[in-house]
């Protein structure tokens, strides 16, 4: 059987499809790709929460693009932000939109 392109997408997303069996990163770099895709290195927690152990992370891409994972699972998935999201959503923070996500 051979394979065609729409078969090759039809796995696109997947770990096999990505090399995370065989380790080698093949450089697609999509939205909720296993954060350990983008190595393991570069990776930065602005903020914690107040026990220090569960930090949202982030990692500049050599694109400019953002990636976003949770500390507490490296291996996880990792959301990918434009620039543009980026301040969009950091701008709406500073205007007080996001503190629903905080009370508690």
């Amino acid at each position: 059987m051979s394979t065609s392109k729409s078969s090759a997408r039809s796995v696109r997303g997947t770990h096999a499809a990505h090399g995370a069996h065989s380790g080698v990163h093949t450089g697609a770099v999509y939205n909720g790709m296993p954060a350990l895709d983008l190595g393991e290195h570069g990776w930065e927690s602005p903020w914690s929460g107040p026990n220090g152990g569960q930090c949202v992370q982030t990692k500049q891409l050599s694109d400019g693009r953002v990636a976003v994972r949770q500390s507490t699972d490296p291996a996880g998935p990792a959301l990918i932000y434009t620039p543009q999201e980026m301040a969009a959503f950091v701008a709406g923070v500073k205007r007080g939109l996001a503190d629903h996500l905080a009370a508690g």
